[in-house]
């Protein structure tokens, strides 16, 4: 349990840093752009790319990841089914909103949950493969073709290569698989640059929160809401469900549920700052499933262990 609270305490701090240097305007007037565009095309990607080379091929080709594609999809389709068929809300929210529902923040928080509470860093990995080579290049096209309003199908198949995120995480899902020993030098850079993503990527979400209001009315408080919700409850929920049927061990069973109740991924927050749209619902779901996310992973710890 103090595994757990030490990983929000660090995370919680880097947040509050954010927020003061968007209070005193230490980086000027817009920080926020130029943050996000230096995660999403710089940081993230090596990070990704060093995370899954060494990552043990077997732990990324495990039940874990049928069992975590399971609940992501569940969960992500309930709030696309609601939000489309009930609210008619817009395409790219309902695409933010679903991300924020079943998107976990597996790198920021998955990674440090695994080390204080898990003990092996590497298995969140099949998470951080299912989210980035199959959830990520699916919404991202999505986002692209509504956004822009151009539909054709040389952009659809040459979205994923032209995604920094999805190029990285399939070359490092290459080196890992083929064996591909990468000299300390060559790979050192790509360790030292990816160390920034986590922080700044806090950092950048801190600065968002000066000046705004959580669950203010018109900020979509019933997708925040729901987003939320599935993401803390029905998603761990799926996971167990999944994971007993699948007939995991009881130690992979506790990783798996661990992994499902982790807060909504920072990620998406870039991905609707990048894309212009649903970011109060990607802010306020982030933010407040990441609060509810440290009694939701104290409970399933009592339960499950």
């Amino acid at each position: 349990m103090i595994g757990v609270l030490t990983g929000f305490g660090i995370i919680g701090a880097i947040i509050l840093l954010g927020y003061i240097i968007g209070r005193t305007d230490l980086l000027g007037t817009d920080p926020r752009a130029v943050l996000s565009r230096l995660v999403f095309f710089v940081l993230s990607p090596c990070l990704l790319f060093t995370v899954l080379a060494e990552a043990d091929v077997a732990t990324l080709f495990s039940s874990v990841l049928v069992v975590s594609a399971i609940a992501a999809i569940t969960s992500a389709g309930l709030f696309v089914l609601v939000a489309t068929l009930i609210w008619r809300r817009k395409l790219p929210e309902v695409v933010i909103g679903g991300l924020a529902s079943g998107y976990v923040n597996a790198n920021n928080i998955g990674i440090p949950v695994a080390v204080y509470v898990l003990g092996d860093a590497a298995l969140p990995a099949p998470v951080i493969l299912l989210q980035l080579l199959v959830l990520a290049p699916i919404a991202l096209t999505i986002l692209d073709l509504s956004t822009t309003g151009k539909l054709s199908l040389s952009r659809i198949l040459l979205q994923p290569v032209r995604n920094p995120l999805i190029i990285a995480s399939l070359l490092g899902v290459i080196v890992s698989v083929t064996g591909l020993q990468i000299p300390a030098p060559v790979m050192a850079p790509f360790q030292l640059v990816g160390a920034a993503t986590v922080p700044l990527v806090l950092i950048g979400f801190g600065i968002s929160l000066h000046g705004q209001k959580v669950f203010q009315p018109g900020s979509g408080r019933k997708e925040i809401a729901l987003a939320t919700a599935i993401k803390l409850v029905l998603m761990p929920v799926v996971a167990w469900v999944a994971g007993t049927a699948f007939g995991l061990s009881a130690e992979s069973l506790h990783s798996v549920v661990v992994l499902a109740a982790l807060p909504s991924a920072q990620n998406v927050f870039n991905y609707a700052q990048r894309y212009g749209r649903g970011e109060v619902i990607a802010r306020d779901a982030v933010l407040l499933s990441t609060i509810g996310a440290v009694p939701a992973l104290l409970v399933i710890s009592l339960l499950l262990v």
